[in-house]
């Protein structure tokens, strides 16, 4: 009885003493090796791994995997004096657990020590920016170099940062009345230009329509006064050959038609008894 209970002793001291001596790196995990409170290693390669047992080492774990940093929007002030309020995010890594574990110790030191330099590095870049090249095709060429500055000082700490982008860059309230008032003067401007530039079109229009239309009269004029002359040149003609062939019908008719013209029921006439005009009429 007394055997047995040694063995069984003996075993969960056993598994006791190599919980003390092995560990375990899980591939998401890297290892820092303290012992007596000193770094004395790192442990990347996953799998089981050994140390001096408890309380001369220690094992302090640190993620692998990348990591997001996300702060709250801040203001900053472009080259032409334009404060954005620009909310950015970025991705990182712990290169070098040891550097990290001497420089900032955990995850929220590391979020400490990046608002630091992430937003450092932001009022640089934007500082060396006009406010349309950030909202517009220059912004990627701008995150590209907050991202690498931002790395090489993050080196120091152990950590490697992968990418930081701008997820919103708005204006103050005060920049969006100035900007909006300014864009709308913009916009009446260029109406003010196209009605002017309607108005001057319109004037060339109607003074082409208004000369083609005088050329058009003229030229109708002209030809009607060329119609009318040949056809009186022609009535002319007509009469005189009609003259020739019997000078006294030609008298009878044309008096016939003058009679026409100038007796009826609104019209009184005071002639002498001998007009040649009653000819036809005795």
């Amino acid at each position: 009885m007394k055997k047995s209970l040694l063995i069984t002793i003996s075993v969960i001291a056993a598994f006791i003493l190599l919980a003390f001596i092995f560990y375990v790196v899980d591939e998401k995990e890297q290892v820092v090796i303290l012992q007596m409170g000193k770094p004395v290693r790192t442990v990347t390669a996953p799998g089981m791994h050994m140390k001096l047992p408890w309380p001369i080492q220690n094992v302090v774990k640190f993620d692998d995997r990348l990591l997001d940093y996300d702060t709250q929007p801040t203001d900053v002030l472009t080259k032409d004096k334009k404060y954005l309020i620009v909310d950015n995010f970025a991705k990182w890594r712990i290169a070098d657990p040891l550097k990290f574990l001497q420089g900032v110790r955990d995850e929220k030191g590391a979020q400490s020590r990046l608002d630091d330099i992430i937003y450092s590095e932001l009022r640089v870049q934007l500082g060396n920016h006009d406010m349309q090249e950030v909202i517009t095709e220059s912004r990627e060429d701008i995150m590209q170099a907050v991202t690498r500055d931002s790395d090489l000082k993050a080196r120091a700490y152990g950590i490697q940062i992968i990418d930081v982008r701008i997820k919103r860059a708005d204006l103050t309230k005060e920049n969006e009345n100035a900007v909006y008032e300014r864009m709308r003067a913009e916009r009446q401007r260029i109406a003010n230009q196209y009605r002017s530039e309607g108005e001057e079109e319109a004037l060339k229009i109607r003074a082409t329509t208004d000369k083609e239309k005088e050329i058009i009269l003229a030229e109708a004029y002209r030809e009607a006064q060329i119609l009318r002359s040949k056809g009186e040149a022609k009535a002319i003609e007509i009469y005189a050959n009609a003259f020739k062939r019997d000078p006294e019908f030609y008298e009878f008719v044309r008096t016939m038609d003058a009679y026409k013209k100038i007796f009826d029921d609104k019209t009184t006439i005071v002639l002498p008894p001998n007009s040649s005009i009653f000819k036809y009429l005795k």
